[in-house]
C-alpha cells in the first residue's frame, strides 16, 4: 500500500504544472516566458542600463494574470481589439525594421565628424544675445512696465519686483546668451532689432504671457564643442537615415488614397 503511494505522489507531481527551466513563472498553468525577461534585458542594455529581474518578473506575472482575467471576461471579443492588435503589430514590425537599418548602416565617427564641419558652417554669421528679461500677465502691466522704463526706471530692480518669470526674476531678468532661434519668435525678431542698452517699447506676446526685453550685450554665436554636440549631431544622422529609408520605400509602393 506505501509503494502504490510513492508512485501515485510521483505520478501527481509529474502531472502538476511546474516552471519550465526555460520560464520565469507559471500562472495557472500558463508560462511566464524567460524570453520575455530576456527581451527587457536587452532593451535595458541597448540604453546602457540594467533590469531589476525580481521586479520584472512580478511584473510580468501580473500582466499574466490580468490578461488571463480579460480573456476569461471575453475582452478580447471586443470590437476594437483586433484593431488595437494589428496596429501595434505593425508598430513593432516597423521599429524592428528601423532598428535594423540602423544597426546595418552605422552612423560612424568620420561621418559625425563630417556634420559638425557642416554644423559649424551653418552658425557662420550667426549671433547670439545677451538680454535682460520682464514678464507680466496683461499688456496693460506690460505698458505700464515700459512707461517706467521710459522715466529712468531700472530695470534689473523692476524685473525683481514685477516679473514672473521665477528663471530670471531674482537676477533681475538676465538671461544666458541666446540664439535667435531659441527664442520664441516675437522675441528673438524683437531682440536681433534693439541697440545695447535699450528696451523694447511695445509689449511682446507669447503663450506664457507678455515680455519686455533690454539687449545687454550682442556677439558672434559661440560654436559648441565637438563632444558636447556629437551625440545630437548623431542622432539627427540617425533620423535621417530613418527618413531616406521610408522616403524610399514610399517612391517604390503602390499607394492609394489616404490624402
Amino acid at each position: 500500500m506505501q509503494k502504490l503511494t510513492v508512485i501515485a505522489a510521483a505520478i501527481a507531481a509529474f502531472l502538476m504544472p511546474s516552471v519550465h527551466a526555460a520560464d520565469v513563472a507559471t500562472v495557472n498553468g500558463q508560462p511566464v516566458k524567460q524570453g520575455w525577461m530576456d527581451v527587457i534585458r536587452k532593451d535595458a542594455q541597448e540604453n546602457g542600463g540594467k533590469i531589476d529581474e525580481k521586479l520584472v518578473a512580478s511584473n510580468l506575472i501580473r500582466n499574466e494574470l490580468l490578461a488571463q482575467e480579460a480573456l476569461r471576461l471575453g475582452l478580447d471579443k471586443q470590437a476594437d481589439f483586433t484593431a488595437r492588435e494589428e496596429m501595434r503589430r505593425r508598430e513593432l514590425l516597423a521599429n524592428l525594421l528601423i532598428n535594423d537599418h540602423v544597426k546595418r548602416n552605422p552612423v560612424t565617427e568620420e561621418l559625425v565628424k563630417a556634420e559638425y564641419e557642416k554644423f559649424k558652417i551653418q552658425m557662420l554669421g550667426q549671433k547670439e544675445y545677451s538680454a535682460r528679461h520682464i514678464q507680466v500677465q496683461t499688456e496693460a502691466e506690460a505698458r505700464d512696465v515700459i512707461a517706467q522704463l521710459a522715466k529712468g526706471g531700472d530695470f534689473a530692480k523692476l524685473a525683481k519686483e514685477r516679473s514672473r518669470d521665477v528663471a530670471s526674476k531674482d537676477k533681475g531678468g538676465q538671461l544666458d546668451w541666446l540664439a535667435k532661434g531659441a527664442i520664441k519668435p516675437p522675441l528673438g525678431d524683437a531682440l536681433s532689432k534693439l541697440q545695447k542698452g535699450l528696451f523694447t517699447t511695445v509689449p511682446l506676446k507669447t503663450d506664457q504671457g507678455w515680455h519686455v526685453l533690454r539687449l545687454e550685450d550682442v556677439r558672434d554665436l559661440q560654436t559648441p564643442p565637438y563632444d558636447k554636440v556629437k551625440e545630437q549631431l548623431r542622432q539627427r544622422l540617425k533620423a535621417q537615415q530613418v527618413s531616406t529609408l521610408i522616403e524610399g520605400l514610399r517612391a517604390k509602393a503602390r499607394i492609394e488614397g489616404g490624402k
